[in-house]
């Protein structure tokens, strides 16, 4: 195993794979240096005296400027390296592109549920939702009716946990020993058999918009819940409006038609205020949903070319690893799903600072292109604006493993989006509109992107992690994939794949790459389940659009 890389050969930073303590000699491009700190695993340390303002390269763009001197052979730190991008604009058309050999994927098909549209799902579920914040309580019964008794419910493993501590409780132990208590693992519980089959659950996408906001705020939250409305993933849906808020069905209708004029899933819309009672607006939900569910059922797999798939790319809890090993391989997997018609979604546009002319240039159209950057320049400007632009997205966890300015990691981030021309530019919530790489405005959070991600028709979602997320959506299947070894042999429990293979020098980018297509296939099939859709990880985030990093 190498013990540091250079990424690019541009760069005047070299990136540490293992701990290296002060003193250590470093053998690179033919000379020796000697470091002058301890530079932690995943840290960055310099390859020449930089003077203040001296600018730092990594992956061959601008990521920092020095704030002090910075002797050969020191780790780059938030103390001595500050935030620094460099300036984008309109450029040549750069679309240029070689595709990677898919020889091996020809022929590969994956089972999916075909809709009337044309479009091929991964799963097949019912959403239930809110067209207002008020209606959530009457979505939660809905939830609590229907889940355990159709066989969607996730084991009580923690009750068990509970019932032990209760038992230890009554039967006259301290507090002190409740704290040094052990608890065995809980047994799961065999799950309840679902009653139908071939519908892989009922989703409930509470939030809290919908009223109260402006305008903008309840078209952009329509567009979304008309994106998941008309997704692949969705057989049909069942919406609870109160009936005065500013989200109107007769604007989330307008956002249906605009994603599909031939519309033709089950879609059933209730407003309290003109149905009555409580009970007679839930009753009439219930049974109307289970018989939505019943004509769902009727749906089955069947096989559809690759090019049928969507993938969201998407990160979170990066670490200094995620732009050389899984986000890099991910950006392998994306070129070859373009390469064979498929499209991908690369999103969180605070993530893409300092890499905007690349990305740019890569723009298909100058019309794209020009879109592009309005968008990048707007929204970091609006962040500035509440006093917290783009340098500020890096996170406490990014930066402790060795992304210590926005540019660094964006430069990373990147990489998931690979090396296909750009062919589409989209704003929230947009749907995807063409096959190749779409760029999604969207903030850098994690669940408010993969929401947005999905909402515009990624059917799986690729998301990196170099220090561990539990992030999952509601009816898309989000792959976790891991930089590192050790944080896959931590968290075996919410990590599908592991990437630290390519930092441990036992396999490629390409390999991991296409060992990555092979699981996205599978688990598009139904045939594997990834840990977020096993734990029920839920999470439905609609962005408000306002300035969230």
């Amino acid at each position: 195993m190498n013990k540091w890389l250079q990424i690019h050969p541009d760069d005047n930073v070299l990136v540490a794979l293992t701990d290296l303590p002060a003193g250590t000699v470093v053998q690179h491009a033919g000379r020796q240096l000697q470091l002058a700190t301890a530079v932690k695993a995943k840290h960055k340390f310099t390859l020449q005296p930089l003077a203040v303002g001296d600018a730092v390269y990594m992956y061959g763009v601008l990521v920092g400027k020095a704030m002090q001197p910075i002797a050969e052979g020191e780790a780059i730190t938030t103390a001595n390296l500050q935030h620094a991008a460099g300036s984008f604009g309109l450029g040549q058309r750069r679309t240029h592109w070689q595709p990677p050999d898919t020889s091996r994927f020809a022929g590969r098909t994956f089972l999916g549920y075909h809709r009337p549209d044309g479009k091929v799902g991964t799963a097949n579920y019912w959403v239930v939702i809110p067209m207002v914040f008020c209606e959530n309580r009457n979505v939660a019964t809905l939830q609590y009716a229907l889940t355990d008794l159709l066989g969607y419910g996730q084991p009580q493993l923690y009750q068990q946990k509970t019932s032990h501590l209760l038992a230890a409780w009554r039967q006259g132990a301290s507090a002190d020993q409740i704290r040094d208590m052990a608890l065995a693992p809980a047994a799961a519980a065999p799950g309840s058999q679902r009653v139908f089959k071939h519908v892989d659950g009922v989703k409930f996408l509470m939030h809290d918009m919908g009223c109260g906001g402006t305008r903008a705020d309840a078209e952009a939250l329509c567009g979304l819940l008309a994106g998941y409305i008309t997704h692949p993933n969705v057989a049909g849906a069942t919406i609870l409006s109160l009936g005065c808020q500013h989200a109107q069905v007769a604007m989330l209708e307008t956002e249906i038609a605009r994603r599909d004029p031939q519309f033709a899933k089950p879609l059933i819309v209730l407003e309290q205020q003109q149905e009555g009672t409580e009970e007679q607006l839930l009753d009439k939900a219930l049974k109307l949903t289970f018989a939505g569910l019943m004509e769902a059922n009727q749906l089955q797999r069947q096989p559809a070319p690759l090019s049928k798939l969507v993938l969201g790319l998407e990160c979170g809890g990066s670490d200094g690893f995620s732009g050389i090993s899984a986000n890099p391989a991910v950006g392998y997997t994306s070129d070859l799903l373009v390469a064979m018609g498929g499209s991908v979604i690369l999103s969180e546009f605070p993530e893409l600072c300092g890499v905007e002319q690349e990305l740019s240039d890569r723009c298909q159209t100058e019309e794209l292109a020009l879109r592009f950057n309005e968008l990048m320049t707007v929204y970091n400007q609006r962040a500035e604006e509440q006093g917290s632009g783009f340098y500020a997205n890096p996170s406490p966890g990014n930066i402790r493993d060795g992304l210590i300015t926005d540019a660094i990691k964006s430069a990373g981030a990147a990489k998931k989006g690979g090396t296909s021309p750009v062919a589409d530019v989209l704003d929230y919530p947009e749907p995807v509109r063409r096959p190749g790489l779409s760029l999604l405005c969207t903030p850098g959070n994690d669940v408010e992107s993969t929401t947005a991600e999905v909402g515009s028709g990624a059917t799986v979602v690729l998301f990196t992690t170099g220090l561990g997320t539990p992030t999952g959506n509601p009816v898309a299947p989000v792959i976790k994939i891991s930089t590192n070894t050790a944080l896959y042999q931590r968290m075996p429990d919410i990590i599908d794949v592991n990437c630290g293979t390519i930092i441990d020098g036992t396999e490629t980018i390409s390999q991991a790459g296409e060992r990555l297509l092979d699981y996205v296939i599978a688990v598009a099939s139904g045939q594997q389940v990834p840990a977020a859709v096993r734990l029920g990880q839920d999470d439905f985030i609609p962005w408000r659009r306002g300035i969230s990093l």
